[in-house]
């Protein structure tokens, strides 16, 4: 079984830098689990710690029930797929897949074996006699992943993979990478910035800021129950609404002129209480009311994206997004009239940021 666990590891570079906060984390044999965050926060130190390329400071990292901590990078039984493909523009593709194991003395017959097998699963086949000239980023791409497939490793470990792709490819890729990590089985961890990535690739995702987890759970509780205002306004696009409110009463807040009820909210959080609403562009519901109408958006401009439009605007003085399906709402109304259910209002502290639901 190639569970891979993290207790308490951190990361501290001269000058008493600490870009790795004591993280710790347990992924599950054959999971992805997905590291996102902004840039700096610490993600692609983790992976490179799991990977051996950089030092650990502190915890321990296991891979498979064994402390790797001082295992050599070779010695991990892990693979690497980088953000730069990282192939020799010399050799054939077929060469390019096989130069691991031909450096590890695998016979020749199984070497191609291997070959063979991997370039058939990413439909590669035709393109083993080429340069990695004569191929596309994605082709590319995927003659990186079956340099690590072929080495049939415990851990999969995914640096960024698809930021060098366009757009359109990028979702291809993503798709395929997905299908692959389910068809092999191999606990994966997969690094990037981009949040919609994260929420479709993963199994386990972790948000990670400053160095620090700030959220682990599905992608789906992630989204529907951030645990802060940044998971709120970080996974999600377009992002939450974040709004300052108060407490009106139990179970009640006011908003922008709004009175709301919301389920999720702990007991003891007093009347009167300042806090931060968190309503998501998508769940508002919004129907056109006349300009200076109490309690309504005023409407600056509206985002046309296809099957929807984001209605941009101001509610008491902070910016405001909706989200509604195209044709639904007139183009060139000044105003909207908001509803929301109780069950979809987030209410955070003011403070810290953290969440208030309940325990």
């Amino acid at each position: 079984m190639a569970e891979v666990t993290l207790s308490g590891v951190r990361k501290v570079y001269a000058g008493n830098v600490e870009a790795v906060k004591g993280v710790s984390l347990d992924i599950p044999h054959g999971s992805l689990c997905v590291l996102v965050g902004p840039s700096g926060c610490g993600k692609s130190t983790l992976l490179r710690m799991v990977a051996g390329l950089e030092t650990i400071s502190g915890g321990e990292i296991a891979i498979g029930g064994r402390v790797v901590n001082q295992v050599e990078p070779a010695d991990r039984d892990i693979a690497m797929v980088f953000q730069n493909y990282a192939l020799y523009p010399h050799m054939s593709v077929y060469d390019n897949i096989a130069y691991g194991l031909r450096n590890r003395g695998t016979p020749k017959d199984e070497i191609d074996k291997r070959v063979r097998e991997a370039s058939k699963i990413l439909a590669i086949e035709p393109f083993l006699e080429r340069k990695p000239r004569a191929l596309s980023g994605g082709q590319r791409q995927r003659v990186a992943m079956g340099r690590a497939i072929v080495r049939k490793p415990q851990v999969f470990l995914f640096d960024e993979p698809l930021s060098n792709l366009d757009a359109k490819l990028r979702v291809q890729m993503r798709v395929e990478i997905k299908k692959l990590q389910r068809a092999l089985g191999v606990t994966s961890i997969y690094v990037t910035h981009d949040q919609v990535e994260a929420m479709t690739l993963s199994d386990i995702l972790v948000v990670m800021n400053g160095g620090r987890m700030e959220q682990i759970g599905t992608a789906t509780d992630v989204y529907r129950r951030p645990a802060t205002t940044f998971v709120a306004t970080f996974i999600g696009s377009p992002p939450m609404n974040m709004l300052p409110g108060r407490v009106t009463g139990p179970g009640r807040v006011s908003v922008g002129g709004l009175d709301l009820a919301v389920d999720d909210i702990r007991a003891g959080v007093a009347t009167g209480t300042d806090i931060e609403v968190g309503l998501r562009p998508e769940d508002l519901e919004a129907t056109p009311a006349a300009a200076g109408t109490a309690g309504a958006m005023a409407v600056d401009f509206v985002e046309e994206l296809g099957a929807t439009q984001l209605f941009h605007g101001t509610l008491g003085g902070a910016t405001m997004v909706i989200q509604a399906q195209t044709g639904r709402i007139p183009v060139d109304t000044k105003a909207l009239a908001l509803t929301i259910a109780a069950s979809q209002v987030h209410v955070f502290d003011k403070g810290t940021g953290q969440r208030l639901g309940r325990e």
